[in-house]
């Protein structure tokens, strides 16, 4: 697919074989003691504070973790409040950094380039995981959707889990007439964008609202915040539904979603693959890592539902103690330890050696404004 950014007429965005290429820049700051400092203990200290994802949670635990036991002298403080309370912060410069499941909208970054300097805020790729449609039905542990078939389930039209169209898709489950409940985030969220992302591609003449990181109004069920929330009410309520990112929903029940001819669980291999006809955003600086994915894709072994989550920093600090320390945690995130400790925590799929080098080039421009 064509694209305009990170210094190639054409890319294609890949987990297991990326080959992104970022442009550098003479006016970035110096080691900062990130992926190779970091394991070093090469010595950044003070404070880094981030706001966002819920989604990100077990595996930003696992980075503060690695990253101030290399760097006993660094701290990183994060409050998993939502992706937007995270962009929130960080376009109102309350927060060093964030963590986000959707990128900035042109409104929110062209306040990013109030508080970062002209190249505004910038995505660097630190998570990338399946967002799992998960349910509590006592002995079914996988059925099959299609998208308009999910899509009819949580806006409200199928109520009854034994519904002809649900049964239709499954031949050999023994289906009960229990009373379907959908349960989504109260709280603007990533996954929630992510997901109406993918409901409006496979399904658009049923999912009729503009996407949005807010669950639409007319459709409102059961709501919980955060990850942990909605996976809570979904466990204690049986004929729930919710969406979730696919680390946290433990023993809940899963959906397994047609792609072309087939019907896709989802894994992070399956993640990858979705991933795969991904391109950057338009309009943004140059080695921004924004990217767009391809919900309606009919490759195989394709999970279509993922999200990227990122890390959103400032291209320019002001102060070399906050550039240093979110270049170095930066650094701590994409290297192969960093991304093996969220894959081990969190279920992620860790980067590809190509796109760790094309997020480090992007790391690279962090400056400090003056």
């Amino acid at each position: 697919m064509k694209v305009s950014h990170l210094g190639r007429t054409t890319a294609v965005l890949a987990i297991g074989a990326l080959a992104l290429t970022a442009c550098g820049s003479d006016n970035a700051t110096g080691d900062a003691g990130g992926a190779e400092g970091a394991e070093s203990g090469a010595g950044v200290s003070g404070t880094l504070t981030g706001i966002g994802a819920s989604s990100q949670q077990a595996a930003m635990t696992a980075w503060q973790d690695g990253f101030q036991s290399a760097n006993p002298d660094a701290q990183v403080q994060y409050s998993p409040d939502g992706s937007g309370a995270g962009r929130e912060a960080f376009t109102a410069g309350g927060a060093d950094f964030a963590g986000t499941d959707a990128y900035l909208d042109e409104e929110e970054y062209a306040a990013s380039q109030e508080i970062c300097g002209p190249d505004g805020g910038f995505h660097i790729p630190a998570y990338i995981s399946p967002i799992a449609v998960a349910f509590n039905l006592p002995g079914v542990d996988s059925v099959n959707m299609d998208g308009p078939t999910m899509a009819q389930v949580f806006t409200g039209e199928i109520t009854e889990w034994n519904d002809p169209a649900i049964a239709e898709l499954n031949p050999d489950a023994d289906l009960p007439d229990t009373r379907i409940t959908v349960v989504h985030r109260n709280d603007e969220s990533g996954t929630t964008e992510n997901f109406q992302e993918y409901l409006a591609a496979a399904a658009p003449d049923v999912w009729t609202e503009e996407v949005s990181g807010n669950w639409p109004s007319q459709w409102a069920a059961e709501n919980n915040k955060g990850t942990a929330g909605v996976v809570q009410s979904t466990n204690a309520t049986e004929g729930a539904i919710t969406y979730a990112d696919a680390s946290a929903v433990g023993e809940l029940g899963t959906v397994a979603v047609r792609v072309g001819e087939e019907y896709v669980e989802y894994s992070p291999e399956a993640a990858a693959t979705a991933v795969e006809n991904s391109t950057p955003i338009e309009g943004r600086a140059e080695y921004d890592m924004a990217m767009d994915l391809e919900r309606d894709t009919s490759e195989s072994g394709s999970y279509p539902i993922v999200l990227v989550s990122y890390h959103l920093y400032c291209s320019q600090y002001d102060s070399q103690e906050t550039a240093d320390l979110a270049k170095a945690f930066g650094e701590y995130v994409i290297s192969e330890e960093g991304q093996q400790t969220a894959a081990d925590a969190a279920g992620s799929a860790p980067m590809s050696e190509n796109l760790r080098t094309s997020a480090q080039e992007a790391l690279d421009q962090i400056t400090v404004a003056g």
